[in-house]
């Protein structure tokens, strides 16, 4: 889903962010996330949300943060916008993020919010404001014969014809978000520096898991 009037500036976006802290979860610049979300603190969020711009911040918390209830997070997440919601009747939202840009976190807030909120600034990655950036230095045959090999020893189905018509961008970026591979590989993923670095390291990631057998079917049906 596409946003109206998409930022094309930095300074067009929040600087201070409500965060949704989640493991493995992975957003992208114009990639779509569903959420179902149910947790009364970041329920709140939601509705603070759809009161002010619809922007919130995907994040993950770090795997050596272990179990405490306020986890370490990530430097880097990515900036969404909710493009769709629906209201479950039993507290909870069924929504559709949509990504912006990347964002790094250059502090935490002492809010009196049940969610948490960051400064954050986008300036290392303004270039995912431009839709078009990148699209041509993709090895896209690379990432087409990771696809290809994943879903062959996955015995998956495809749609070569749907994904022969898709650019460049939102192949790598759908491949990535949907791959059923751990936090820290999808932290590599995000943190790429380049739409062709993130090719690369999805082939790489690919090919490792391939080589373990561990990869998985359920995350890409």
């Amino acid at each position: 889903m596409s946003i109206n009037n998409p930022p094309t500036r930095p300074d067009e976006l929040p600087s201070v962010l409500p965060v949704f802290p989640l493991a493995s979860a992975l957003l992208l610049p114009r990639g779509e996330l569903p959420l179902n979300v149910f947790e009364p603190r970041y329920v709140a969020l939601i509705d603070d949300a759809m009161r002010a711009d619809r922007i919130i911040g995907m994040i993950q918390p770090r795997s050596d943060s272990g179990m405490s209830d306020k986890p370490m997070l990530h430097a880097v997440g990515c900036a969404g916008k909710i493009t769709q919601i629906a209201e479950t009747g039993d507290g909870r939202y069924v929504l559709n993020l949509t990504g912006i840009a990347r964002f790094r976190v250059t502090s935490e807030l002492a809010v009196l919010t049940p969610y948490r909120q960051c400064i954050v600034t986008y300036d290392d990655f303004v270039h995912d404001l431009d839709s078009s950036g990148g699209e041509a230095d993709v090895d896209r045959a690379g990432v087409l014969r990771a696809l290809r090999d994943f879903a062959e020893a996955n015995r998956l189905k495809i749609d070569w014809k749907g994904i022969e018509q898709t650019p460049n961008e939102a192949l790598v970026n759908a491949l990535a978000m949907m791959s059923p591979f751990g936090p820290e590989e999808k932290q590599a993923l995000l943190e790429a520096s380049s739409l062709r670095a993130r090719a690369e390291v999805l082939v790489a990631i690919t090919e490792i898991e391939l080589a373990r057998g561990q990869g998985s079917v359920s995350s890409l049906q």
